[in-house]
């Protein structure tokens, strides 16, 4: 397979990741927030919603589902960049929305470590966080790009023959489901015998609501995907304290769902227009939400979730500008300067289950490298989330978004 000379191969870096959170980064000098060097996390939250409108558009139907993890897709971009040079690293770097002008890449790596450290330290949920390389045993990357990955990554290495292909498969697939608990067991199935290398990225996270719904007030009712259709769901029923947001501008109310340790998911109900939110939503009005809540007794009226979500990045990575990766000219020569690679694909999976205890999500991104406040009524208020909805798990503490997307039918597994 000319493995001997490293001509032609194939470098796959994925990037596994696993609930109940949303990502957008740090800020680069976690120690300090000044207004001339904006804060990272502001950044990735800025390439979160763009992420998601490129996903969006890239959708055959406006009805459908998006659930997706923003940190999986950066933490695979950002690990990628160690070994990009030239207009390729400046191409991801900007694509992640960070200015080379203002941040060097040893602030965002950096950031990227102290992200994953403090997601590790929390005890609240059930979380964990890291990342693993398995390298084809005839490929020697420079010991720079190495110890990057274990100092900003916290990455285990594994030696393995990409050439025998099922034993490979075996190897990783046994490595995925054990950090995600058996909820991805099969993350690749037809492995490039070109590889030389595969990039893993995981979180898992599994959180328990701070008010739980009891099973016994879930009931069957009507959600309305759209003017003409509606389908039967379980929907969860609580009346309690909740903190929300009306956003005026908007015209949404978001609800939040508390985890313990900071975390939370998020849900924007728009009084109408779906798809006016997701056209006007940017970054600030999530700052804006996370700032601003007033809690109140309400009813709320919450759908049972189980989806499943796949996208192909490479379009929509081109799109964000992201282009030379994915071409031969694409400089990788910080992996290794005897390989000529450039990312042949670019994917993205998730899972979501939302229940009466709390929520689970897995996703993974894949990135494959060949060589070549308002008036209330006195009467109790009611949040109904029977039609079209967007949600987001945030981490309040770090204002992290980890995951989002949107409920057009939750009734569709995809």
């Amino acid at each position: 397979m000319g493995f001997r000379r490293m001509a032609r191969s194939t470098l796959c870096l994925w990037s596994c990741l696993f609930w109940a959170l949303l990502y957008t980064g740090v800020h680069g000098d976690l120690k300090q927030e000044t207004d001339d060097k904006m804060q990272l996390f502001v950044m990735n939250n800025n390439f979160a919603v763009r992420l998601y409108k490129s996903i969006k558009a890239q959708s055959n139907s406006q009805s459908k589902n998006v659930f997706f993890s923003p940190l999986s897709v950066s933490v695979a971009l950002s690990a990628l960049s160690l070994g990009a040079r030239g207009k390729t690293y400046e191409q991801v770097f900007s694509g992640l929305g960070f200015n080379s002008s203002v941040h060097s890449s040893e602030e965002v790596h950096q950031a990227v470590l102290s992200l994953l450290q403090t997601l590790n330290q929390r005890t609240g949920v059930d979380l964990e966080v890291g990342t693993a390389l398995y390298i084809q045993d005839t490929f020697k990357p420079r010991p720079e790009f190495l110890q990057e990955m274990k100092r900003f990554y916290l990455s285990d290495g594994f030696s393995v023959d990409f050439t025998k292909c099922t034993e490979t498969t075996e190897q990783i697939n046994k490595y995925v489901s054990e950090k995600t608990r058996g909820k991805i067991s099969k993350f690749t199935e037809d492995l490039d015998p070109r590889t030389i290398m595969y990039l893993l990225s995981y979180i898992y996270f599994k959180g328990k609501w701070i008010i739980p719904f009891h099973p016994k007030l879930t009931r069957e009712r009507d959600f309305h995907v759209d003017n003409e259709t509606t389908v039967p769901v379980q929907m969860m029923y609580r009346k309690d304290y909740y903190e929300v947001f009306h956003d005026q501008e908007l015209s949404t109310d978001v609800l939040y769902l508390h985890y313990n340790d900071s975390f939370s998911m998020m849900l924007a109900l728009p009084e109408k227009d779906l798809a006016a939110l997701e056209e006007t939503l940017s970054s600030q009005h999530i700052a804006k939400w996370l700032r601003q809540v007033v809690k109140r007794k309400y009813e709320i009226y919450i759908p049972k979730l189980s989806l499943k979500t796949s996208y192909s990045l490479k379009d929509i990575l081109k799109g964000m500008g992201m282009t030379d990766m994915f071409k031969k000219k694409a400089n990788f020569t910080g992996i290794s300067s005897k390989v000529d690679a450039y990312v042949s694909e670019a994917v993205h999976k998730a899972t979501l289950d939302v229940d009466e205890t709390g929520a689970t999500a897995t996703a993974v991104t894949g990135l494959g490298l060949v060589y070549f406040s308002r008036t209330f009524n006195p009467i109790t208020p009611i949040l109904d989330f029977n039609h079209p909805f967007m949600m987001f798990v945030v981490d309040r503490k770090s204002k992290n978004v980890l995951f989002m997307g949107k409920v057009t039918n939750p009734a569709a597994s995809m």
